[in-house]
């Protein structure tokens, strides 16, 4: 059974490899299709995103596809960067440079930390149908400072309470709590009823 997972982001695609990694399924990924340019995100929520780009990778294709569309909610900056966060901050700007705009905006508001979430929305697609949708969300708060080495993104100063870490120091425990692993836990559910696999085979 071949999916295509509808990602260019190094780090997606290691947790999604092994969060699908016992699944009877080809994974294919946007690297077997150089042809193909990403489409612009245009959505407003995490959920439009995800279905904007599974919808345009499955015609594109004609497979299987999952996309997914994630970032990090900020409560003390009106939920920012949020759909944004990959974009926050200068074009090409890098994550250390990320993080020092979000701290300085934090600054400017009078506050050195924040209530905080990363949310993941997904969605499969087929043709220009949505076969199926998913959303996690993992809350924790912004860390005073970036600490950690693993993970990706803004891993570094996302503070977990229930670990006592950020999940760049949470090791293995990330996949188990983290908002995507939440998502493509759904996901695994759904592609493993007897229902939709045949819509797989390829």
């Amino acid at each position: 059974m071949r999916l295509v997972v509808a990602t260019s982001n190094g780090g997606k695609l290691r947790e999604i490899r092994g969060l699908l990694s016992d699944m009877s399924l080809e994974l294919s990924t946007l690297a077997d299709f150089p042809a193909i340019d990403a489409p612009e995100e245009t959505g407003k929520t995490f959920a439009e995103n995800a279905r904007l780009k599974a919808r345009f990778y499955a015609a594109a294709t004609g497979c299987v596809v999952v996309a997914e569309d994630s970032g990090l909610e900020v409560d003390a900056l009106d939920g920012a960067p949020g759909v944004e966060s990959a974009r926050f901050g200068p074009v090409d700007s890098s994550y250390p440079q990320k993080f020092t705009l979000l701290y300085d905006r934090l600054r400017a508001r009078g506050m050195a930390t924040s209530p905080a979430r990363f949310v993941c929305a997904l969605a499969l697609g087929e043709g220009d149908q949505i076969l199926f949708e998913a959303r996690g969300t993992i809350e924790g708060r912004i860390a005073p400072q970036p600490a950690g080495d693993g993970g990706f993104g803004y891993d570094p100063i996302f503070f977990y309470p229930p670990f006592g870490c950020t999940l760049a120091e949470a090791g293995d425990r990330k996949s188990s709590v983290s908002h995507r692993g939440q998502a493509f836990h759904q996901l695994r559910e759904y592609v493993e009823s007897s229902d939709i696999r045949s819509r797989f085979r390829r």
